[in-house]
């Protein structure tokens, strides 16, 4: 998610204003140890195109609907439980009121994972992902739409890599990081497309964008609330950004991109936990998400997502203000990217599968 701070003469941070209230929520949970979905040993081999992992598909999409029927109930996904075997995923809510007993759906053993709500996040050692660079800038860093303030907060996210659309290089964040200010309301303005796009973002400037820079314009796509990716970009400001897409702690990406796979080691570099590193918990998650209209504006719709990416640890792997970010795989030297991280909650963190963002925009990844 985005983070929201306060407008007022001392700018404090807010943990009830972030722009995206939802059964998932990426946002200043912290994780208490790894996750209970964790798998019991790493299979780089368990992505959907495995037949025991596509096999359990079907079953969890024809019982999804009727099991988030249940308010109680978040999400759904494929996983492996605790003996390494494929099961299937149900999140519950901490505040359950009623008792879920499934164990089992066809035959497939069922595993509930508690959790508080699920948001998107907008929001912050060695590197500071939050100071003001030097042109060109790396990614990675603290960013987000230049008027996003609004009902005495302001907001930001992460700005989180370089794509290539057509001939031109943009920058790669989240729709509720970019242009989630749909409705005039508290700031009188709406999201348009030349909009500036600064770094930081105005809650690491005393939500004063003259204290920013603008590096990029906005290409408004209005992702949400009609596909399936909460993904926004913007047009890159020659000489503000590097071009070969550097991320901090990163550094270059691969300009190919590869599947999530149950068990996959994967790390991120955000606006506020900087670099972190957790693995994939769950594959084709279905999830709910709760959006608002501009910052700290009030939960205008809500987005249920399908095929989605689940990563462990999710407290500790995403907090308030990482939205944007990129997910890649957890290698040294040139990772692939595997997805857009936009939501989450202590137990699990959400990501949209990087081919389908890019598909999205007709685009590539700017890498090696």
């Amino acid at each position: 998610m985005k983070l929201p701070f306060t407008h007022q003469r001392s700018v404090t941070m807010s943990i009830f204003g972030a722009a995206i209230l939802v059964s998932l929520f990426i946002w200043g949970c912290s994780g208490s140890g790894d996750s209970p979905m964790s798998p019991a040993a790493v299979d780089n081999g368990l992505s959907l195109a495995n037949p025991k992992i596509a096999a359990i598909v079907p079953i969890q999409e024809r019982h999804t609907k009727e099991i988030m029927a249940n308010p109680d109930v978040l999400g759904t996904a494929v996983t492996l439980n605790e003996n390494g075997e494929p099961a299937i995923m149900v999140l519950v809510s901490n505040t359950a009121t009623s008792k879920i007993a499934l164990t089992e759906l066809e035959g497939v053993p069922v595993q509930l994972v508690y959790t508080d709500k699920i948001v998107a996040k907008k929001g912050g050692g060695g590197v500071s992902h939050t100071a003001k660079q030097t042109p060109p800038i790396q990614l990675g860093t603290s960013g987000g739409w230049r008027k996003d303030l609004a009902n005495g907060f302001c907001c930001g996210g992460t700005l989180g890599a370089l794509i290539q659309v057509g001939g031109n290089q943009r920058i790669l964040s989240n729709y509720h990081v970019f242009e989630a200010d749909i409705v005039n309301g508290g700031n009188g303005t709406t999201a348009q497309t030349g909009d500036f796009i600064i770094q930081p973002g105005l809650i690491d400037v005393g939500c004063n964008a003259a204290n920013a820079q603008n590096v990029a314009t906005l290409v408004k796509t209005s992702s949400l609330p009609g596909s399936n990716v909460d993904a926004s970009s913007a047009t890159v400001i020659t000489g503000m950004v590097r071009t070969d897409g550097a991320i901090l702690e990163v550094g270059t990406v691969s300009s190919s991109t590869v599947g999530a796979s149950i068990g996959q080691a994967v790390k991120k570099s955000g606006r506020t936990s900087g670099l972190t590193r957790s693995t994939v918990g769950g594959l084709n998650a279905t999830v709910s998400v709760s959006y608002e209209n501009e910052c700290a504006g009030g939960i205008a719709f809500t987005k249920t997502f399908s095929g989605q990416i689940l990563v462990n640890r999710g407290g500790r792997f995403l907090q308030g203000g990482d939205s944007g970010s990129l997910m890649v795989e957890d290698v040294t030297t040139n990772p692939r990217a595997v997805g857009l991280l936009f939501a989450g909650s202590s137990q699990v963190a959400i990501a949209n599968p990087i081919g389908q963002v890019l598909s999205f925009f007709g685009g590539t990844m700017v890498g090696n």
